[in-house]
């Protein structure tokens, strides 16, 4: 059976959509999900299932939606999409340990899309990119190198404009979620 990440975006955030990582996966449990661990209380979910990617995350946003009473969107990566991110990062070590010299905060970022972007959202994104932030677009993917906090982002503060369902999640969560896939 396929091993998958699930990652949703905007919950346990001030105080805002509220989800307990114990009743989540008790509702994956409950729609037929096998092997199912969370990490941290930000959305991060692993888990194997026999359904393709778009089929889980209609299922998983329809769950959450009504178990929850809220709408939650959901991006889904197989375990081997993800081990491609990770090996396929764009940024050098030297260009990342450079930006992060210049601060205490994370500066290293992965955006997830549900598709790809429109050409016109990937106007929008270039319009917005300055020399101390910059990007790279794999896919239904995007790094993010920034120079200073992602609150200060005008970059990120551009994802907002995007149609696209997208989540964010730092360099270092997901090359954990990528360890606890491979220890799995």
């Amino acid at each position: 059976m396929p091993r998958y990440v699930a990652l949703l975006k905007g919950i346990n955030v001030g105080g805002k959509n509220i989800i307990k990582m114990a009743d989540l996966k008790q509702l994956l449990a409950g729609m037929g999900f096998a092997d199912i661990h969370t990490y941290i209380q930000s959305g991060n979910i692993l888990f194997d299932s026999g359904k393709e990617e778009e089929n889980l995350q209609i299922a998983l946003e329809k769950g959450i939606q009504e178990r929850f009473g809220f709408r939650v969107p959901v991006i889904i990566r197989t375990a081997n999409e993800l081990k491609h991110i990770v090996n396929q990062c764009p940024f050098t070590s030297e260009e990342i340990g450079k930006a992060e010299s210049h601060t205490e905060v994370e500066v290293f970022y992965l955006v997830l899309f549900g598709k790809p972007l429109s050409k016109e959202e990937m106007t929008l994104l270039s319009s917005v990119e300055s020399g101390n932030e910059t990007y790279k677009i794999s896919d239904r993917n995007m790094y993010m190198l920034l120079n200073d906090s992602i609150r200060n982002s005008k970059l990120a503060a551009s994802l907002q404009k995007i149609k696209t369902p997208s989540t964010v999640r730092n360099w270092k969560t997901i090359c954990t979620l990528l360890t606890l896939i491979e220890r799995d």
